[in-house]
């Protein structure tokens, strides 16, 4: 265990994006500017003193701002549960996205880590090799029922269950309404039936708005400015046939054809004029600023809260209020889905929940059990309801879609993008819990070292889609062997 814990430093690094709610980077909350909403307040549930004859169980959890007001609510949820529960008391530390990788790692590091922590569910396979996760299906039975199999399956690996979802956030893109139609765009129907990438491409070049060699609107903005490349990689390769890293039979699948087919595509939308020629230096808040400025007709990574930001904005222009996005103009946000390449549609679903660690401390079984205990209580019901809400998302339990049901509905939400965002929710790539941790961490390692530097390169133009291509070749060979990729 201490040579698994001290490993970790030397792993630390490929901990960032997955702790970002939306993973890499996964925006979960948008301000009107198009920023993330990072707080960073610094708190710890209230104590509560313990009667002489019985000592209460203390369960330490470590938790970002999954939504605006998820902080300040989660103290409320947590001091009722402490109050109904005067065997089990939960101790919060709140920390801002930024914080909590750090804060994560070090108490990891130390063999030390809060028995929970909130998480992508991407990252359990680190801490399976590490050994420090627990499987709780040793602790929990009908609570696991409560969860959408689909998106519970993303916490699995082999047989065992690692975490339960708060949400499954849908990564798309997303357009302006007003620009979409003046182009001609039925985006009703591409809502329903979705797009191939040759309809995507044509009608990229109908959104473009240019005087000569001047462009004051482009067809499709994605944010690319450093790690953020890696959303636009990962997010748009699930719809090139290549829905996981491996397949099936556990062969490295971007050792395809159809991967240097897939980048060929990606950098003509470039080369076609649809999108900028310095989209590797586009960060989240100027992809964000442009949409609500009117200098692209498609936005991406798109995610379901973008309808409110974009709503939220377009009342400060009619107030007239000085904190209105300046040069803003009107913007109805549509969701739209990722065009496929080749296959079928594969949506990303970004899926974050509560993990349960342990240490070096070797909790006994009681403990375990109260510590599942919370976990089930964070996840479900109101707590969920209240968050996916906050979100534009609906809640994955049974118990978070009855509490949702008893919430007021949201005000001028668009009914199209609601049924769309089911629809892809239906679509997510299936979970693979069948691939070995081991396999997940050296497919990460080539996406750290090859693959997200060799992109930026490509959106620069610096380098060309064979040279990336052969350059994630040579180091998915040398990884896992010629007979482990696939070759076609």
């Amino acid at each position: 265990m201490k040579r698994k814990i001290l490993a970790f430093v030397l792993s630390a690094a490929m901990m960032v994006g997955i702790l970002s709610g939306c993973g890499t980077g996964s925006e979960t909350e948008t301000n009107t500017s198009g920023n993330e909403t990072n707080q960073s307040s610094q708190g710890e549930g209230q104590d509560t003193q313990a009667t002489p004859t019985e000592e209460k169980d203390v369960v330490t959890a470590l938790l970002p701002p999954v939504s605006g007001t998820y902080q300040e609510k989660i103290m409320e949820y947590v001091d009722k549960f402490n109050e109904d529960n005067p065997n089990i008391e939960i101790q919060v530390t709140t920390a801002s996205w930024e914080d909590m990788t750090q804060k994560l790692d070090i108490q990891v590091n130390a063999g030390s880590p809060p028995d929970i922590a909130f998480v992508g569910a991407d990252g359990i396979s680190k801490y399976l090799d590490l050994g420090m996760i627990i499987d709780l299906n040793e602790y929990l039975t009908d609570e696991l029922s409560d969860f959408d199999d689909n998106v519970l399956n993303y916490f699995r690996n082999g047989d065992g269950t690692y975490g339960l979802p708060a949400y499954c956030e849908v990564q798309c893109i997303g357009g302006n309404k007003e620009k979409l139609e003046a182009a001609g765009i039925d985006w009703q129907d591409i809502q329903k039936n979705g797009w191939t990438y040759d309809e995507f491409r044509e009608a990229l070049k109908k959104g473009v708005e240019s005087d000569g060699s001047n462009t004051s609107c482009y067809g499709f903005v994605f944010a690319c400015a450093g790690v953020t490349a890696k959303d636009y990689f990962s997010i748009f390769v699930k719809n090139a046939d290549m829905p996981a890293t491996f397949d099936k039979d556990l062969k490295y699948a971007y050792t395809s054809k159809n991967m240097l087919t897939f980048l060929q595509d990606l950098r003509a939308l470039i080369d076609d004029g649809s999108m900028p020629k310095e989209l590797s230096s586009v960060d989240a808040g100027k992809r964000w600023n442009m949409m609500l400025t009117g200098q692209t007709m498609i936005t991406g990574k798109g995610l379901s809260s973008f309808e409110r930001s974009a709503y939220n904005n377009n009342k400060l222009l009619e107030e007239g209020a000085s904190d209105a996005v300046e040069g803003s103009i009107p913007v109805e946000y549509i969701v739209l889905p990722v065009p496929v390449f080749e296959g079928q549609q594969n949506a990303y679903g970004a899926v974050d929940g509560y993990i349960c660690l342990t240490g070096e401390k070797n909790p006994d079984k009681t403990h375990l059990q109260n510590v599942a205990k919370v976990a089930y209580f964070l996840a479900s019901g109101e707590r969920a309801a209240n968050t996916c809400q906050e979100l534009y998302l609906s809640p994955v339990c049974d118990s978070g879609r009855e509490s949702y049901a008893q919430l007021d509905p949201i005000e001028n939400k668009n009914e199209f993008n609601t049924e769309c965002v089911k629809l892809l929710t239906t679509q997510i790539a299936e979970a693979r819990p069948d691939i070995p941790a081991e396999l997940s961490a050296k497919a990460i390692k080539i996406e750290d070292e090859v693959i997200v530097p060799k992109f930026q390169g490509l959106l620069s133009g610096e380098v060309t889609p064979e040279e990336m291509y052969q350059a994630i070749v040579s180091a998915a060979q040398d990884a896992f062997g010629e007979d482990g990729c696939v070759s076609d």
